[in-house]
């Protein structure tokens, strides 16, 4: 047991120090493109979203509002939302390749009352490695397949003509 305990802790500080170092990237058409730790996400407004897994238990995810996350960004919204701007959308790319897509829309308080997040605990607790450090949770969605795990960017891009 003895010799167990130092190897352990090794894996979790190993774990914690990655962590550390991870990045949410936010780039594409938008005016200040960002890097934020989780350190800085931390330290943004927070918001809750609910969803159920696949059994049917509902979990609360915590996190800072994807249109906080946009905004500090420069991403256009409210008003800005019409015109070329209307054809904008947000691209969520997750480490393992697998991709979301939401219009900018959609994720306006102004126009649509959707309530997406980028989560860092569920039920209180930090994300699990092998589905954090963060999720994009889209609040009330039929299915679940935008609410991805291991969340690593958001990329800003318009349709073009």
């Amino acid at each position: 047991m003895k010799k167990i305990l130092p190897v352990a802790l090794l894996l979790l500080s190993g774990w914690a120090f990655g962590q550390s170092g991870f990045k949410l990237k936010v780039s594409g058409e938008v005016p200040a493109p960002l890097e934020l730790s989780l350190g800085d996400l931390s330290k943004m407004p927070r918001k809750e979203a609910s969803l159920k897994d696949k059994d049917g238990n509902v979990h609360v995810y915590t996190g800072v509002s994807v249109q906080d996350i946009l905004a500090k960004a420069g991403a256009p919204s409210g008003k800005e939302l019409h015109g070329e701007n209307i054809s904008k959308y947000l691209l969520a790319k997750c480490k393992d390749g697998y991709q979301v897509l939401f219009s900018l829309a959609e994720l306006d308080a102004s126009i649509a009352d959707k309530n997406v997040i980028v989560a860092d605990t569920m039920d209180g607790k930090p994300l699990a490695e092998s589905k954090g450090p963060l999720r994009i949770v889209a609040e009330g969605e039929k299915k679940p397949a935008r609410s991805s795990y291991q969340l690593e960017s958001l990329v800003i891009g318009q349709i073009k003509k």
